[in-house]
């Protein structure tokens, strides 16, 4: 929250300025997503093959950590590199920390766990949106979301007891590295053996293709209607921070509230009504930027992207592990993040390439060209959706 979706985009305006800022941020943000799309299966595999987890987890939180610390620092060039890395090993991290969900839940109680971990997640959002009130140095901005990340992060390194794999292999020679590239090969193979899992990473691609592009460029468009409505410089901005903390209040209510509707009526329902939450959500979203609605609206959408961004990640993890057998999480998780890392390479380079063609090429308002790329977002949902049709989420008997 505080460095993809709301002070880096910033800081990336402030530097190219608004007409340029969504297609140079688009292009960061597709660089770093893009390396994780290679690498995520195969860390996946090799994770499965480790003794344990979490030093995986550690050892990217460390790295993203620096390299945020370090944002702001030398040229804009040398900051758009450290972002890309730092959002390549963070995308990283959250797929080793999402693999530790069973070793903290049990079959009955995932859900509710999983929408606690998201709800209580978006409280370190608050901290990440609060500082920007009282700090007005991007730089500064930058390392002290760093150290709070890394503070916070402690709690999991030293308290999450992981089972441990009884049988570790290496993971560091030539020949573990081939192997685990076989072995993702195959797992994208394998998927059709188990019911409804390939379907589901299908679907995963077009709906997570949306959501992750608005966490992206949320901040971005915000600021668009705010200086069409007749604020600009640090009232914009105010705006835009006080918005996003009417998102994550709603996110955290969400999560919590939609990982105990996951226990009770399974994650496939769930995970229908959020999408279908999503389309409403989209839906005003484009309306405000084409059709100029009241500054009011703002906060009516970031209250529905809040409770539905609780809601898809609290049913998302979930269903895939109804999906996936026990003995082969990691693996399918590198899948599972891999379609995840594709989607946000694609969102925002249609983003990106709708606003340049209609804004650039077509002369039109930088707000109708974000709008116009927003009904791009709700497309993908809907296909999302129509391809989750048929997957079922039934306990698996393994």
């Amino acid at each position: 929250m505080g460095v993809v979706s709301l002070y880096f985009s910033l800081y990336v305006r402030d530097h190219v300025g608004a007409e340029r800022a969504d297609g140079v941020y688009s292009v960061a943000t597709a660089v770093s997503m893009a390396l994780i799309f290679v690498i995520s299966p195969l860390l996946g595999a090799m994770t499965d093959r480790a003794r344990r987890r979490m030093p995986f987890l550690v050892w990217s939180t460390i790295i993203c950590c620096t390299c945020t610390a370090l944002l702001g620092r030398g040229p804009f060039a040398l900051s758009l590199v450290l972002f890309v890395i730092a959002n390549a090993v963070y995308q990283a991290g959250v797929q080793f920390y999402d693999a530790l969900l069973p070793e903290v839940t049990t079959e009955e109680n995932r859900g509710r766990v999983s929408g606690l971990g998201v709800g209580i997640g978006y409280v370190g959002s608050y901290l990440a949106v609060g500082m920007g009130f009282f700090i007005d140095d991007r730089t500064t901005l930058f390392a002290l979301i760093a150290a709070t990340f890394l503070l916070l992060a402690l709690p999991c390194f030293l308290f999450v007891r992981e089972r441990g794999n009884p049988s570790p292999r290496p993971i560091l020679s030539w020949h573990a590295i081939r192997t685990s590239t076989a072995a993702t090969i195959e797992s994208l193979r394998s998927t059709r053996r188990f019911p409804g899992l390939a379907r589901f990473l299908l679907g995963r691609v077009f709906y997570t293709d949306a959501i992750n592009t608005v966490i992206a460029f949320m901040s971005l468009y915000t600021v668009s209607v705010a200086t069409a409505a007749g604020r600009s410089g640090a009232a914009a901005e105010d705006l835009v921070r006080v918005v996003m903390m009417a998102a994550i209040t709603c996110a955290i209510v969400g999560g919590i509230v939609w990982g105990r509707i996951v226990d009770r009526r399974g994650p496939k329902r769930t995970l229908t009504v959020v999408l279908q939450l999503w389309m409403a959500t989209f839906a005003l979203a484009a309306a405000i930027g084409l059709f100029e609605l009241p500054l009011v609206c703002l906060f009516v959408v970031a209250a529905m992207v809040g409770v539905a961004l609780g809601g898809i990640w609290a049913a998302d993890r979930p269903y895939m592990l109804r999906l996936t057998p026990p003995d082969r999480v990691g693996e399918f998780y590198g899948l599972y993040g891999m379609v995840g890392r594709f989607s946000a390479i694609v969102g925002p380079l249609i983003w990106g390439g709708i606003t340049w063609l209609a804004v650039d090429r077509s002369g039109l308002p930088l707000l109708t060209g974000q709008a116009l790329a927003i009904l791009s977002l709700l497309t993908m949902i809907l296909v999302g959706a129509w391809i989750l049709r048929r997957v079922d989420d039934a306990p698996r008997i393994w």
